[in-house]
């Protein structure tokens, strides 16, 4: 952004009742009115773009407080920084002490991100590549695909997430998975952030999904998702950290497989009934938020504050199990087209969450995922870019957090109303390889829609968030 341009914004966002500055890569945003609320702080690369809207909206979330008790004591926003359509900006991250805030999470539960590698090399990919993509298009776009599973199976997966779904898989196997090697994905649960389980409740579950007895067919388990969600093949292009590489089984020029997607449908069902329950907990007779943003106090409902973090811990568990299965299709797959392929898992982890601390405050990321020291940490680029894997530093002047992607610079909107008349090269489609029903994903999913992926990295590396272990170049992208 150039100098007049933020001056502009900086005098558009006064007159909106904020008081912002910008220094050293961090906007220090804050609403005038409001003594008691945290500044919160957004880093942000020079020269990139910011909108108003999302400054607005995280200083709405960091002024948040329940009259019965409970605040925001620490509010932040990664570089992938953008306005949400729910009044949360995405890459926020608040930290609360005595209430929590559902609108915070939203709907889209346990979003995340899953990587694979495998040791195929793309010459060896490409040679097959018609084969394997018609059958996954089968998997992930036409049904072809069967996750039955026995009514006990669906309540253990809701109930305690990848242990519970596995332990009863292996009493009885049923759908696609009956040709999985099993005892793998039981090694491979502990690369799984929280080991995939969480304190989930199989009574809070779509009530179709959790029958006393049968067989359930979910029509939307192992599914990609719309908007920003993909599985897509990649290469590892470069190992920055080899050390670190090849304790997590990282190798260049291998294969690697990159895995987008939530909770879907029953984390919208979860998120719409406590959208609801949560305004309907507020005071009677008691002026609703400005933000309309509601939170729930620990000290005057903490029965409520219990329920929603197993509510939002049974779609969180839905949402490990939907990125286990897309990522097990894939694999069965691949071992049908390239026979001997191990596709080891490289990490699984959540961003869209709120997650207990020791000192008994909540975090909860919208659009940003845990970057604790240490940890693996995935960081996709758009469709036509890198995406990196990196290792968490545990910086909590960002609450032990990393952006969960580029983030977008032009809305979807924008780009259905505008793209259909840029050329390729202008959308910066040129050699992208989309695999898709619906013509229009590629265009609102264009990399033209994208920040760049390497001054988001840069500037999270900068701020000692983050490091380098190794860049993915994109193969082939799968959209739903």
């Amino acid at each position: 952004m150039q100098p007049k341009n933020l001056k502009r914004l900086l005098r558009a966002l006064a007159r909106q009742g904020l008081d912002v500055t910008y220094n050293n890569k961090t906007y220090s945003v804050h609403l005038r009115n409001n003594s008691v609320a945290p500044v919160a702080e957004v880093l942000l690369p020079e020269g990139f773009p910011v909108e108003a809207k999302a400054l607005k909206q995280l200083a709405n979330l960091a002024s948040v407080r329940h009259p019965a008790g409970g605040c925001v004591c620490r509010a932040c926003a990664t570089p992938d920084f953008h306005p949400g359509d729910a009044g949360i900006a995405i890459g926020s991250i608040i930290e609360t002490e005595g209430q929590i805030i559902p609108a915070a999470v939203g709907s889209d539960i346990n979003c995340g991100m899953r990587l694979h590698v495998a040791d195929l090399t793309i010459d060896e990919f490409m040679a097959k590549r018609d084969s394997f993509v018609e059958l996954m298009k089968g998997d992930y776009f036409f049904g072809t695909r069967d996750v039955t599973m026995t009514a006990k199976t669906s309540r253990a997966m809701f109930q305690y997430g990848v242990p519970g779904w596995l332990d009863a898989m292996l009493d009885s196997p049923t759908g696609s998975f009956v040709k999985s090697n099993l005892q793998q994905i039981a090694q491979e649960s502990d690369r799984i952030f929280l080991d995939g389980s969480m304190d989930g409740n199989s009574k809070l579950a779509p009530e179709e999904l959790v029958p006393d007895e049968g067989l359930v067919r979910d029509g939307g388990l192992a599914t990609i998702g719309g908007g920003n969600h993909f599985v897509e093949v990649q290469r590892i292009d470069k190992v920055e950290n080899r050390a670190i590489a090849h304790a997590w089984g990282v190798r260049e020029g291998q294969l690697a497989f990159m895995i987008h997607s939530g909770s879907r449908n029953v984390g919208k069902y979860i998120g719409g009934i406590w959208r609801d329950k949560t305004k309907a907990a507020w005071q009677k007779g008691l002026k609703y938020p400005d933000s309309h943003i509601f939170p729930l106090s620990v000290h005057s409902h903490p029965e409520l504050v219990a329920s929603y973090l197993q509510a939002e811990a049974t779609a969180a568990n839905y949402g490990f199990i939907n990125r286990l299965m897309l990522a097990e299709l894939l694999r069965l797959r691949l071992r049908e087209v390239y026979k001997d392929v191990e596709a080891p898992l490289v990490y699984d982890l959540p961003h869209n969450i709120t997650l207990s601390e020791k000192s008994g405050s909540w975090i909860t990321r919208k659009g940003a995922c845990p970057a604790y020291a240490g940890q693996p940490v995935i960081i996709p680029g758009s469709m036509g870019d890198y995406s990196y894997l990196m290792v968490g530093r545990g910086n909590p002047g960002f609450c032990n957090s990393a952006s969960h992607g580029a983030g977008r610079v032009r809305s979807r909107f924008d780009l259905t109303r505008q793209g259909a008349s840029q050329s390729e090269e202008e959308l910066r489609l040129t050699g992208v390889d989309c695999i898709t029903l619906r013509e229009e994903r590629r265009i609102e999913e264009a990399p033209a829609a994208y920040k760049s992926i390497q001054s988001v990295i840069d500037v999270q590396v900068e701020a000692e968030m983050v490091d380098i272990v190794a860049r993915l170049s994109p193969v082939l992208t799968f959209k739903a």
